[in-house]
């Protein structure tokens, strides 16, 4: 399953979010796989989408950021698996 992971990051500062990175790499465990990430252009907001088969997986990997970052995080599919999801009458 894909997720649309949006990161705001606290009090809009991203110096510790990269600080971290750049440090200890992305913290994702075993079967969690990053797929890209966007940026605003403010640097108050990361848009990143995650792959994993256990969203637990993702859960585990939030946690190591929730004291940087606040998440939403939304499942989704792609726009050709949405087409075929979508009746044509």
């Amino acid at each position: 399953m894909q997720y649309m992971v949006i990161e705001h990051f606290r009090g809009g500062n991203p110096a510790p979010v990269y600080a971290r990175f750049r440090a200890q790499g992305r913290l994702a465990p075993e079967g969690l796989r990053y797929v890209n990430s966007w940026v605003s252009e403010d640097l108050t907001t990361c848009y990143q989408v995650m792959e994993c088969a256990e969203r637990a997986l993702l859960d585990e990997w939030m946690r190591a950021w929730e004291d940087l970052v606040d998440f939403e995080v939304l499942p989704v599919i792609s726009s050709a698996e949405a087409a075929l999801r979508v009746p044509t009458h």
